[in-house]
């Protein structure tokens, strides 16, 4: 990979390490933000790297979303130890970005619970039936309808038309990297496309309605192999302009785990 979503500029900043974003982060609701999938990866490079300890891996990760993200600018991610413990540990991460006064102000931030690993290959299993194979899977083609932006960024493969009755599912891998010169971690990796759900389950005509997610909460019970993420997500709609996002996450070899989002729904003007 040549590409990446950022370039970090200054490691040692007092407000934290500070970024600079590529095009690539740009949302398709806006070229003036970033998409929340970048975002949230970048949260989890936080997270991981807080007071790092390879005994231990993220189980839960819960990101909100406090207002758009500017995709311009420098901005800044620093990360604390909330909770220390022998098997059990909650860190935190948030994102810094200049507010309209110019003064530096949260935009996004992450908590996650990290635990103690321990040898249980004896009674791993998942009760969801895995996503159809990957050459089952089609490429849309999305990146002729936008500018350069995220969605330049990916290989999305679909298994299911648009807007379909039933669950909505995919296949993605990111093409560049997170951070330019580092290899993603394979949780980096998943949270680069976590966030796509709420677009593969929608039920809604992009052209007639917005749906954005605040917010998204993942609980990983096993660590992704390999460059494919998998996703069957589905939305309901509530009657007063509010939806929920809920899917189940994959690799190759099964499901890994789970995802919910909240979803703001309204009418395009």
């Amino acid at each position: 990979m040549t590409d990446s979503y950022y370039e970090l500029i200054d490691a040692a900043d007092p407000l934290g390490e500070k970024f600079v974003a590529t095009d690539l982060v740009r949302s398709t609701w806006s070229a003036a933000i970033q998409h929340a999938a970048p975002v949230s990866a970048l949260l989890v490079r936080g997270l991981e790297r807080c007071e790092q300890r390879d005994d231990t891996r993220l189980s839960r990760v819960a990101v909100d979303l406090l207002g758009p993200v500017p995709a311009e600018g420098d901005f800044w991610v620093r990360s604390q130890l909330g909770r220390s413990g022998k098997q059990i540990e909650l860190v935190s991460t948030e994102m810094l970005a200049p507010g309209p006064d110019g003064r530096p102000r949260p935009v996004a931030r992450a908590s996650g619970w990290r635990l103690a690993q321990q040898d249980t290959r004896d009674v791993a299993r998942s009760a969801v039936p895995p996503l159809r194979p990957l050459g089952d899977a089609r490429s849309r083609n999305l990146e002729k309808d936008f500018d350069r932006n995220y969605v330049h960024s990916l290989d999305w493969r679909w298994l299911t038309p648009p807007l379909n009755d039933g669950a909505g599912e995919s296949w993605i891998s990111p093409t560049v990297d997170l951070v330019k010169g580092e290899t993603m971690t394979q949780l980096e990796r998943l949270f680069a496309v976590a966030d796509d759900a709420n677009g593969i389950g929608a039920k809604l005509d992009i052209k007639k309605w917005t749906f954005l997610n605040t917010d998204l909460v993942v609980h990983v019970h096993r660590v992704p192999d390999g460059q494919w993420i998998g996703i069957r997500a589905e939305t309901s709609y509530g009657p007063d302009g509010i939806g929920t996002t809920i899917g189940t996450l994959f690799d190759q070899s099964g499901a890994i785990g789970g995802i919910q989002q909240s979803v703001l729904v309204r009418r395009r003007s």
